[in-house]
């Protein structure tokens, strides 16, 4: 009991730091991803820490799993190096006997995954893709800064106004650049409004104003003033639909009328908690190392099974999707076959550290005593 205190006080700490580190990564990367995009006007400014919660509900099941399985293989690699586990074997204990603190540990870090790969996670992609949409929606000129330079979402227009109203739908000191067939048309003026017509199209109706084609320097440059204008800056036809994916499909929705998308889906939410639990198991006959060579090796190799095993995963994934397999023989085999792995490490790490058991030593002092006697 004493050791099995210790131990999850050990894990529990390794796990926090872990966790920590990856965490503060991840979502560093996650700033500057949303920054990006807020830069570049795909998204509100003013959205951007709501992006990053619900990127980081979306992202935590994958640091949860690698948490899991990196504090466990941390705290037995130490055991090894320092030479604790000579002394744990040599007092007859086994190395299965590691199993169920790992897996007292390991049982809320399971938990907490399947809630966040069952539901929390696809509510967070849910609600990032509506704030994206949200905003898409929005016309060229709501999405204006005041005093900022701002390009349409096409990429062919350049908008600029002084001051934008409450309401979002009148702008005052208008200056808009638009190149069309390599020409470029400037326009400014005081003042104006968003106009809808009877087809659900936007317009930006201008007025008092000045309208300048082609350069100055150039034979077929015109300039022209008018008292209305408007310019397209939406249409109905273009409006996004709102996004169906599986991914943001609740669970209850993918039990209903499953297709090869939403069973792909449900297959990798089942992986999640199944790998959390199998990879913790793995890390224990994994984290053996030699106290003289050190632990680099060790640490490649559990880091390349990660990667397989996380691999397989989509591959399964991918031939449900693409209806080469069924979800019923699609979800399983991958799990198995790495729990099986597990259990054949165990058995060879069994096998060797015996000769460190009571028994063992007994044995083999017997057997020389034997010899000698025949001897003799």
């Amino acid at each position: 009991m004493i050791f099995q205190r210790a131990l999850r006080r050990e894990l529990l700490s390794a796990a926090g730091a872990v966790l920590a580190t990856l965490f503060v990564i991840t979502v560093t990367w996650m700033l500057i991803r949303v920054l990006e995009q807020a830069a570049g006007g795909r998204v509100a400014s003013a959205d951007v820490l709501a992006l990053i919660g619900f990127m980081s509900l979306m992202y935590l099941p994958i640091l949860l799993i690698l948490t899991g399985f990196i504090a466990v293989l941390l705290v037995v690699t130490r055991s090894y190096q320092e030479s604790e586990m000579v002394v744990w074997f040599a007092s007859g204990l086994s190395l299965t006997q590691w199993i169920s603190p790992v897996i007292k540990f390991g049982f809320p870090i399971v938990a907490l995954t399947a809630f966040l790969s069952f539901f929390a996670s696809p509510w967070a992609n849910r609600q990032s893709v509506e704030f994206e949409e949200r905003f898409q929606k929005r016309s060229d000129i709501a999405k204006v800064s005041p005093g900022k330079f701002q390009e349409s979402s096409a990429s062919d227009r350049i908008f600029f106004v002084e001051e934008v109203a409450g309401d979002l739908s009148k702008v005052q000191n208008i200056f808009i650049n638009t190149v069309k067939d390599g020409r470029s048309s400037v326009v400014v003026a005081k003042e104006g409004k968003i106009e809808i017509d009877k087809y659900g199209d936007k317009f930006l109706v201008m007025d008092r104003g000045r309208r300048y084609d082609g350069l100055p320097t150039a034979p077929d440059f015109q300039m022209m003033q008018f008292e209305r204008y408007g310019v397209l800056v939406s249409s109905q036809s273009n409006a996004l639909n709102s996004d169906n994916s599986a991914k943001s499909m609740p669970l209850s929705e993918l039990l209903i009328q499953p297709d090869p998308h939403k069973q792909a889906e449900l297959l990798w939410r089942i992986s999640l908690p199944v790998m959390a639990a199998v990879l913790m198991l793995l890390a224990i006959p994994l984290g053996f190392v030699n106290p003289r060579v050190g632990r680099s090796a060790n640490l490649i190799v559990a880091l390349l099974a990660t990667v397989f095993y996380l691999t397989m995963v989509n591959i399964s994934q991918s031939l449900v999707l693409q209806g080469r397999a069924a979800f019923a023989l699609g979800w399983w085999p991958v799990h198995a076959s790495v729990a099986v792995l597990v259990w054949l490490l165990f058995v060879w790490r069994l096998k060797i550290n015996s000769r460190w058991h009571p028994a063992g030593i007994w044995s083999r002092c017997k057997s020389g005593a034997t010899r000698k006697a025949s001897a003799a």
